[in-house]
């Protein structure tokens, strides 16, 4: 098929991307739903263009069911933290708890002021813990988790046991080696990247999915860690081809690179995400196999 008729048959249809990890195999609940979004950067380029659209997409949030946000970091853009009031202002338009975690754009001290003292923090919906840990530096591109990080989730991961839930991970940067064409970047091995995975291995029974934003390549994932699914999210601002579908690469990435936000289900088999466009309302539509892409 050709990439132009691709993209026309993809525009034309509501889709679905479905994952199935093991833990929800294994532990049947009722379906949640829940919204994310990511890399708003708020003030980018110290023009109002981002804002509006900010203003925009919160509200097409506030109209999609769900119970709670995430926001997977990058709210503001360039560490101007006096962009955080335009970000809370379009914000209370959701009209749900939204919980967000820095990203490489987002001061440490301007997102404790503006947003939450605590950054690394736990979720907590049901029979869903969410752990939401800052594993981004203003100075690189790279991330880290560090060992403080590494026991805190491993204690949040021991309160999840304990209380029958299971664990979705949130954080900016990917743990997922990726190298050119893709970002190249991730979490090292020497800076977290083994002790998380290590972590996640340990308690991958409950272990639904690594959540994270950063790479503004639309839906871009990886599989091979299956159970666990890991997943980095389209930009709510931009996203750029970088034509990984040309090249024999793990994981997957829909041809779709408009701005938007995901609407994720968790039900009792599957994680079901709709990737939705702002103002054109269009799905993205793509189905992954058990623990493959």
């Amino acid at each position: 098929m050709k990439r132009r008729h691709f993209l026309r048959a993809a525009a034309a249809s509501a889709a679905t991307l479905v994952l199935r990890p093991k833990a929800l195999i294994a532990a049947p609940r009722s379906d949640l739903s829940f919204i994310v979004v990511t890399d708003t950067h708020v003030g980018y380029e110290q023009k109002d263009a981002a804002e509006q659209l900010w203003h925009r997409t919160a509200e097409a949030i506030a109209k999609q069911p769900g119970a709670f946000v995430l926001h997977l970091g990058d709210v503001i853009d360039n560490g101007h933290a006096d962009h955080y009031p335009k970000y809370l202002a379009a914000r209370k338009l959701i009209g749900k708890p939204v919980h967000e975690i820095p990203g490489n754009h987002d001061p440490v001290e301007g997102f404790q002021k503006h947003i939450r003292q605590e950054i690394d923090t736990a979720v907590e919906h049901d029979w869903l813990r969410v752990l939401m840990i800052n594993n981004s530096h203003r100075d690189s591109h790279d991330g880290f988790i560090t060992t403080a990080q590494v026991e805190w989730l491993s204690q949040q991961c021991q309160i999840a046991t304990q209380k029958d839930q299971l664990i979705l991970f949130a954080m900016h940067v990917p743990v997922h080696t990726n190298e050119k064409p893709d970002r190249g970047w991730y979490v090292k091995p020497a800076v977290g990247q083994t002790a998380f995975y290590d972590l996640m291995k340990r308690h991958q029974s409950r272990v639904i999915a690594l959540f994270h934003g950063h790479f503004h390549y639309g839906l871009r994932g990886w599989n091979d860690h299956a159970p666990v699914h890991e997943v980095s999210f389209p930009s709510a601002l931009w996203n750029a081809d970088p034509h990984l579908n040309q090249n024999t690469l793990l994981g997957y990435n829909p041809i779709e690179f408009r701005p938007g936000f995901t609407c994720v289900t968790i039900r009792d088999n599957a994680i079901e995400l709709r990737f939705q466009n702002v103002d054109e309302g269009e799905l993205i539509k793509k189905q992954l196999p058990r623990g493959k892409a």
